[in-house]
């Protein structure tokens, strides 16, 4: 068994699955300080991937997500694994990052005119407002659909005979290859920590105390 994934790579997607299934519901029953303080954890959780992306674990990082089309059509093609992420899921990835990144700001943008409004509304036009809205509940209908792309993509290749959430629970693949390098998660979640309290202390401070 080879160890693929650190401990806050696996972390950070199980938190994530949870965080935006949260959102969407909040969001759907109007559960609106709930809404924006789970908001404000995934900001969180964003930007310490991101982070992490540049100082964390070698499948963690950031550039083995860019892949030429060459070895994105190679990768569909071929019935071999990959250490970290192969090409064609890496394209899965950064899209999700890009959706989530766009639901999360444009969500700070947001106001519903009557009792809450996004920490950046005030520092905006109104117009801009009403565009970001807009795009906010636009956007989660295409972050639903990639959702429902990702997970027929994770059956297909359970088909195929590749557990990829198994080695998202226990971080170990049984691809014969070379380790890759590890770092330790507890400092991304020390990170992840730092930043959820920061935001939360200026902007969350209301909601939070709504929703204890």
């Amino acid at each position: 068994m080879t160890k693929v994934w650190d401990g806050f790579i696996r972390g950070f997607h199980w938190l994530l699955v949870i965080g935006i299934a949260v959102l969407y519901f909040s969001g759907e029953e109007g559960w609106l300080d709930l809404h924006f303080v789970v908001g404000y954890l995934l900001l969180a959780l964003m930007m310490t991937r991101i982070v992490w992306g540049f100082i964390g674990s070698e499948t963690a990082k950031l550039r083995g997500l860019f892949h030429s089309p060459k070895h994105i059509v190679r990768a569909l093609k071929s019935k071999s694994q990959h250490v970290g992420h192969n090409p064609a899921g890496s394209i899965m990835v950064l899209l999700f990052f890009v959706l989530i990144f766009i639901q999360l700001i444009s969500g700070l943008m947001t106001t519903d005119d009557i009792l809450m409004e996004g920490p950046l509304v005030s520092y905006i036009s109104y117009e801009l407002a009403e565009l970001a809205g807009d795009i906010h509940h636009f956007n989660i209908d295409l972050l639903l659909t990639a959702i429902v792309f990702h997970v027929a993509a994770i059956v297909i290749y359970r088909i195929k005979g590749v557990n990829l959430l198994k080695s998202l629970i226990t971080g170990k693949s049984t691809i014969d290859a070379p380790a890759p390098k590890m770092k330790r998660g507890g400092l991304a979640y020390g990170i992840f920590i730092l930043l959820a309290v920061l935001i939360l202390f200026f902007w969350g401070q209301e909601p939070l105390s709504a929703v204890l």
